[in-house]
């Protein structure tokens, strides 16, 4: 099964001069991103529904083969945290599917929910059941939170009865990925979504220009690879790196794809 590897947004532009040429406009970035990587997830559409026109426009400049990956918008998750969100579910879609064969994953991204925030994580269970239960068919969904203590059969049995993925996520909060490697039942559909988020708070305090790595992630890397190189044979492999996991996502791309293939594995990504 394949993996595909992208970065969480393609819009930075800090990213002029080590990943973008020198003087590229924004509205080449895109088609230029799209040279090097077969996927990017979109992460302007937590903020908003975007027109049908920029949704063309992401088509336009992207090959066939290439896939979208996008989050679903936070009022759905963030704001009504999933009670009475149908019509803003159907409204994101409609849109979407002017992506046609180049629509990825859709994302349910959820706020951190501690025990202050949450002391019985059970209503959020039961309203993520019934959210699960009238998700269309045709699409793929796969839903992250950012507790490990969420990692339950009344949640993940939810998400398998639909075959809606468990994004499996390198954070501060969760699982290693050793631990995620022997966690089979946290798969729950015939795709697996990963994310490397990293320590946002922790890196800011280093830089906020993303164009350099400023941790070195070699020993997280080396962690990784076993895990989706056990995962890849049995699942198609969505996975993203943001800018804060090191400094500069397209450089994390390129670290992974170094290990990688000096494991024997094969090249990841457009020929």
């Amino acid at each position: 099964m394949p993996v595909r590897l992208g970065t969480s947004s393609f819009s930075a532009e800090s990213w002029v001069g080590p990943f973008y040429p020198p003087g590229t406009a924004p509205a080449d970035f895109l088609a230029h991103y799209a040279k090097h990587f077969d996927t990017v997830e979109v992460d302007a559409t937590f903020y908003r529904i975007p027109s049908a026109a920029v949704v063309a426009g992401w088509v336009a400049k992207t090959p066939r083969g290439f896939t979208i990956a996008a989050k679903a918008p936070q009022v759905i998750t963030h704001e009504k945290k999933l009670v009475g969100a149908e019509d803003d579910l159907a409204a994101f879609l409609k849109v979407m599917d002017g992506l046609g064969d180049r629509l990825g994953p859709i994302l349910f991204q959820f706020p951190y929910m501690n025990k202050t925030e949450l002391p019985n994580p059970m209503p959020f269970f039961e309203a993520l059941k019934k959210f699960v239960r009238a998700l269309p068919e045709g699409y793929r969904f796969a839903v992250e939170v950012r507790n490990k203590n969420f990692l339950v059969p009344a949640m993940l049995d939810h998400l398998r009865s639909k075959k809606v993925a468990l994004a499996l996520i390198d954070h501060p909060f969760m699982l290693r990925a050793a631990e995620y490697r022997k966690r089979m039942d946290l798969m729950t559909s015939d795709f697996v979504y990963i994310r490397w988020l990293g320590d946002r708070q922790g890196i800011e305090k280093v830089t906020t220009s993303w164009d350099k790595v400023v941790v070195d992630r070699t020993k997280e890397m080396e962690a990784w690879i076993p895990t989706v190189r056990d995962l890849a044979p049995k699942y198609e492999v969505f996975g993203y790196f943001n800018n804060h996991y090191a400094g500069h996502a397209p450089a994390s791309i390129a670290l992974f794809k170094q290990i990688w293939e000096a494991q024997g594995g094969a090249p990841i990504g457009p020929r």
